[in-house]
């Protein structure tokens, strides 16, 4: 299975607000506005310019599948935000899901030299909460009433990992991950 993770460029923006717009992925996020290209835009340039984060399309056997980004990256106190989706329901299930978040924390913690990752999660979104903790993740946060959400307010569960974490984990995983490939 060959999973990339490419930088996002602008050719793509449209592709990506697509996914976003799609209920399927839209149900995850913390906002249900309908995003119009002129928004889009305006997003590609603020992210595209901004140091503390990074934004890339995933590519599954060459084909877009979906989206990844590290937001708030902070070198003081080192460490940052990471979330996915994949825009391409059809993929799901396959354990893409798992060679993507292996990917990133390989990246976080072996090539930016980060010692924590962070995530949040909706906590009707259990099955993206146990893949987490798979990798070694675990709760530090339970936010009460975070955001409006299918016309109720929901809780969101706050996740992170350690550096010390990862080095423990990262071997066991690797076999797990890519053998099911």
């Amino acid at each position: 299975m060959n999973i990339k993770l490419e930088k996002l460029t602008i050719e793509n923006i449209e592709i990506v607000r697509t996914w976003r717009n799609s209920k399927d992925v839209s149900s995850y996020m913390y906002s249900n506005k309908k995003i119009e290209k002129d928004d889009q835009k305006r997003w590609f340039e603020k992210v595209n310019n901004d140091n503390s984060s990074e934004y890339w399309i995933i590519t599954y056997d060459n084909n877009k599948i979906g989206l990844a980004s590290l937001t708030d990256i902070n070198l003081v106190l080192n460490s940052c935000y990471w979330a996915f989706y994949l825009g391409d329901t059809s993929i799901r299930g396959m354990g893409i899901g798992s060679k993507i978040e292996y990917s990133v924390l390989q990246y976080v913690f072996e090539e930016l030299k980060l010692n924590k990752l962070r995530c949040e999660v909706f906590t009707f979104n259990d099955n993206v909460i146990k893949m987490h903790e798979k990798f070694g993740f675990r709760r530090e946060a339970y936010y009460r009433e975070h955001c409006i959400k299918n016309e109720k307010w929901q809780d969101v569960v706050g996740l992170a990992i350690t550096k010390s974490e990862w080095n423990n984990i990262k071997e066991r995983l690797h076999e797990k991950t890519y053998k099911r490939a």
